[in-house]
């Protein structure tokens, strides 16, 4: 049984999730997307992974920073090493 998501997201409450992409990711399965609501993503574990927007350069995801994706908006991260480890809050 294969996953549709190159992720593993566990649900906190209503409003939350915790997502893990593992280390092994081939990074074409990170592709661009859109989201139907506002979240906020504070980085709970990165080494290196980035995320850009559209018309934007990639930026470093840093640990203990959060930062806003705007609904409808296509964004990507970028593999850095190790995984990445997030917690959604959506809006």
């Amino acid at each position: 049984m294969s996953n549709e998501f190159p992720f593993v997201q566990t649900k906190l409450d209503q409003n939350r999730a915790l997502r893990t992409f593992n280390e092994s990711i081939n990074s074409s399965e990170l592709i661009w997307h859109m989201d139907r609501e506002d979240r906020l993503i504070t980085v709970l574990e990165s080494n290196d992974w980035k995320l850009q927007m559209d018309n934007a350069l990639p930026v470093k995801l840093e640990k203990g920073r959060t930062y806003f994706i705007p609904k409808m908006t296509y964004h990507r991260v970028i593999k850095g090493s190790g995984s990445l480890v997030l917690e959604l809050q959506f809006l």
